[in-house]
């Protein structure tokens, strides 16, 4: 008993450095021989065994104390620490390297947010570099096609089609102005017979010796104003229909064209880089420039002559759907004209249903009592 007291006094005397080795002590050579052995013989069983921290226990007590001191690790919260505890149970040292891993954690993170960042400017940078570049050589080219020092490509066949296909526009364009400037004349009027029918039938209820005169007048009036409603429902589908003709049809191919003439500017641009180029002296760097002109005159002639058949193919079917279209309308024009300035109703109405053309009834466009409320 009394030396087992002595053997932890001893225990208990022992200091511990900071790396947690053991001072030499002159008074017991013994004991730190038996600790050193036993501290081999558990470093040797941890190598092997690998115990989890979470099933790692805590001795609160010194060598040969009870297990009432003894704390489970996997019940202590916050951040995890690596503890190197011996047989005595005296060692307890947290990690000095967590803090730096988390700072490192942290700094990571920092440093991918940053590199995200940098990567998005510097695309955002190659982006208005390429656009400023392109912008640069496209400009060069248009100068000196106006000059007369550039040339230029140019398909004959294709630049007469689309010159035709211009000048076709501007003079539909005037049709249906016209035709609209008539319909708005003919709506004017229409409204004006309509009001002088309802004042001769209301002077034919007043003027008793005029009655008869002031009746047919007004009956007159309103059959006009009836059949010039209907006209009126004929040159609206003809303005109509023109109107998706020009400003949607001939549009769409027009914009097609577009593209096609802004391809054919950068294609000459890089061709005549690329020519510049290859006048030139030819060492490393300038071979290097050459191949990289090269790859961007295959991709704008790529371009150029995708766009080149999509206009062909356009004005061609633009050609084909006008034709249609224009036969029917002019038609209808022409039927609906004839008949109400010969007072045919019924050939009037006929060529309505000819067309499949449905006149709304008075007051369509007028909202319900229901849904002004």
């Amino acid at each position: 008993m009394a030396e087992s007291m002595m053997s932890k006094a001893a225990t208990m005397e022992i200091p511990i450095n900071s790396n947690g080795d053991s001072r030499n002590l002159a008074e017991d050579d013994s004991l730190e021989q038996i600790q050193w052995s036993l501290r081999e013989k558990d470093l040797q069983q941890v190598m092997v065994s690998g115990p989890n921290l979470n099933e790692t226990s805590i001795v609160s007590g010194g060598y040969g104390g009870t297990t009432e001191g003894i704390i489970p690790t996997s019940s202590i919260k916050g951040p995890a620490i690596c503890l190197n505890t011996d047989f005595l149970g005296n060692r307890r040292i947290p990690n000095e390297g967590q803090g730096s891993s988390m700072h490192h954690t942290s700094s990571n993170s920092n440093m991918t947010a940053e590199e995200a960042t940098r990567g998005v400017a510097v695309e955002k940078f190659d982006i208005v570099k390429k656009w400023g570049l392109n912008t640069y050589k496209c400009t060069k080219q248009m100068i000196s096609e106006r000059f007369g020092r550039g040339s230029r490509t140019v398909d004959l066949e294709l630049e007469a089609q689309i010159e035709v296909l211009r000048e076709t526009k501007r003079k539909y364009e005037s049709v249906l102005h016209l035709a609209r400037a008539l319909t708005n004349h003919f709506y004017s009027m229409v409204q004006t017979q309509h009001a002088l029918g309802d004042t001769f039938a209301d002077l034919s209820q007043k003027s008793p010796e005029l009655r008869d005169e002031f009746g047919y007048n007004a009956e007159t009036q309103k059959l006009l104003c009836k059949n010039g409603e209907t006209l009126l429902g004929a040159i609206n589908f003809f303005v109509s229909s023109i109107n998706t003709l020009v400003n949607k049809t001939m549009e769409d191919t027009l914009m097609t064209i577009k593209m096609y003439e802004n391809a054919r500017l950068e294609f000459d641009a890089y061709r005549a880089d690329l020519e510049e180029l290859n006048l030139g002296p030819r060492d490393a760097v300038t071979l290097a420039r050459i191949e990289a002109a090269q790859q961007q005159y295959q991709i704008h002639k790529d371009k150029y002559e995708r766009l080149r058949n999509d206009v062909t193919i356009k004005l061609k079917f633009l050609e084909e759907n006008k034709v249609k279209v224009m036969h029917k309308q002019l038609l209808l024009f022409h039927n609906a004209i004839s008949a109400y300035f010969a007072g045919n109703q019924q050939q009037l109405e006929q060529t309505l249903k000819q067309f499949n053309i449905k006149l709304k009834p008075p007051g369509a466009d007028k909202p319900s009592w229901l849904e002004e409320q």
